[in-house]
């Protein structure tokens, strides 16, 4: 059986209309588009290979310095979309699987610091916002901020001693 088939079974079986099934939240997908559209375009015009060449001894020096662009970018352009910057220059590194390993435990845990930092946290404060919950930026860095320092922390010590 296959999953359509599974899903449109569950979907005569519930109670539910589809149309509030197929609800989108149009403006925040439209936002993630250009969030990969903008990310595209600057992989595309060369200006990520020009901007991680000129921090290429920084990127490169560590898995503490590693961890902290991948934060930053993380926060500016989301996680998933800092991923996609940041994977050209992995297999340039000493050790690539070590860099992919950094690369995934900080764009993750880097996306909890701001409500910008991850798709999900958007949706969150989007879906929020939608019961009458306001979900600010202020008072999610301040629970954001301690939970990211200190994850990453565990994050890069246990990289350090284990890959």
């Amino acid at each position: 059986m296959t999953t359509a088939c599974v899903a449109a079974g569950l979907l005569l079986m519930s109670r539910l209309r589809p149309q509030k099934l197929l609800m989108l939240d149009w403006d925040l997908l439209a936002f993630f588009a250009g969030l990969f559209v903008v990310t595209g375009a600057i992989e595309a015009i060369g200006l990520s290979a020009q901007l991680f060449g000129a921090f290429e001894a920084v990127l490169k020096s560590g898995i503490p310095a590693f961890t902290l662009v991948t934060g930053v970018l993380s926060n500016l352009v989301s996680n998933v979309p800092a991923v996609l910057l940041l994977r050209p220059e992995i297999p340039s590194f000493a050790d690539p699987q070590q860099a992919w390993l950094v690369l995934a435990m900080s764009s993750t845990l880097s996306g909890n610091l701001t409500l910008l930092g991850s798709a999900a946290t958007l949706i969150v404060a989007e879906v929020a916002k939608g019961q009458g919950v306001t979900l600010g930026f202020g008072a999610y860095l301040r629970a954001g901020v301690p939970i990211t320092v200190l994850t990453l922390g565990v994050g890069v010590v246990w990289l350090m001693l284990v890959a």
